[in-house]
């Protein structure tokens, strides 16, 4: 089984429910092949954006194309589109193999084709031995599969996935997200899934749109949205983001002084995307900065910030430091080795910013 890859492009898609404006002026394009998710917060339009997508919901303004052709009046049905709901929607008097089999009885295809089919899809998700049992009678990582398969097996030309994995226990999520990732592989087909976690998208998608209030912030891998968000929303949103406002008060040739609210001035590197003077936001993330005691010898590579530890976590692999620096609270991550004493709340500390890999954002 391997299936059509097909792109999808919506071009200046806005919809509104009312006077509330819920996606506004939505632009993405999905290539041929490509996982890609739709990340954001509850509210965000991005459930609203795969709805429409699959023909759930009508935009007013914009046009949706698949391969270049617009689907926009194209009614759910006539659309080839596979959806996978968050509740997995089976259906609980019928069997798994008649679950999976019910869109192709729906086309009316021919016995031999519904068997062949049918067989080949429960195969693919590994559930071959389970096609007389009923959906009750299996563990929720099962019945993900049985909906996957229910998707796949009308050969759709993209797949949509609604939260697919919110029902699952953590470890059952990390195992599914890789099924479905080389479920998706193996098939080839163009697969958009939304997600409001964050580690989900990141781990499975090769790019990802974050969305907020429905405006498209930002599209890219997972890579380039952690290392180079273009705002304070995507910083905050994908991983964790220390943010500082202030000014770049001077700049020169190799160098610029940013007088950040509450933690005085700093004297950083000037890099090719460094603004000029202005009001701006200082970010940077909390696995970048080093956390030494106050007298300790310092490198001269970093910016150097005094401060008090607040608070820690023990996350296993590091450490996690709530720092009180003037007025502003910095997150610190110290990698953890055993025997690596935590620092008490109190303790007076120096942060170290790794000065290269600070980031500055519109306000």
């Amino acid at each position: 089984m391997h299936l059509n890859k097909v792109s999808l492009e919506a071009r200046h898609i806005s919809l509104s429910y009312g006077k509330t404006e819920v996606l506004k002026d939505v632009n993405i394009r999905i290539e041929p092949g490509e996982f890609f998710a739709l990340l954001g917060p509850s509210g965000s339009g991005k459930s609203t954006l795969l709805r429409l997508i699959a023909g759930f919901n009508q935009h007013q303004r914009g046009e949706l194309l698949i391969d270049g052709k617009d689907i926009t009046g194209t009614p759910p049905h006539l659309r080839n589109v596979g959806m996978v709901f968050q509740n997995y929607a089976l259906w609980p008097h019928m069997t798994v193999w008649n679950n999976v089999a019910f869109g192709l009885v729906e086309r009316r295809e021919s016995k031999a084709d519904i068997k062949r089919k049918v067989g080949a899809a429960l195969e693919l998700v590994g559930l071959s031995q389970f096609g007389e049992r009923r959906p009750g009678q299996l563990s929720g990582g099962q019945q993900q599969r049985v909906a996957l398969a229910r998707t796949v097996v009308i050969e759709p030309k993209l797949l949509l996935l609604d939260e697919p994995l919110s029902n699952l226990d953590k470890n059952l999520r990390v195992q599914m997200r890789e099924e479905i990732k080389n479920l998706q592989r193996t098939l080839g087909l163009t697969t958009i899934f939304v997600t409001h976690d964050q580690e989900e998208a990141m781990t499975t998608a090769d790019r990802m749109a974050v969305l907020d209030h429905g405006i498209l912030q930002q599209v890219g891998s997972a890579a380039a949205l952690f290392d180079f968000p273009v705002n304070r929303f995507v910083a905050g949103f994908v991983g964790t983001a220390n943010l500082i406002d202030g000014t770049i008060t001077h700049v020169n040739g190799e160098t610029i002084i940013f007088r950040g609210e509450g933690v005085g001035e700093l004297v950083l590197p000037r890099n090719s995307d460094t603004p000029g003077a202005g009001k701006t936001t200082m970010a940077f993330r909390p696995h970048t900065v080093s956390i030494r005691v106050r007298d300790e010898h310092v490198e001269a590579s970093r910016a150097w910030l005094d401060g008090r530890v607040e608070s820690s976590e023990f996350l296993g692999e590091s450490s996690r430091y709530r720092v009180r620096v003037g007025d502003a609270m910095i997150v610190a991550n110290q990698p953890h080795y055993a025997g690596l004493a935590l620092f008490p709340p109190g303790s007076e500390v120096r942060l170290g910013i790794e000065s290269t890999l600070v980031r500055f954002l519109n306000r």
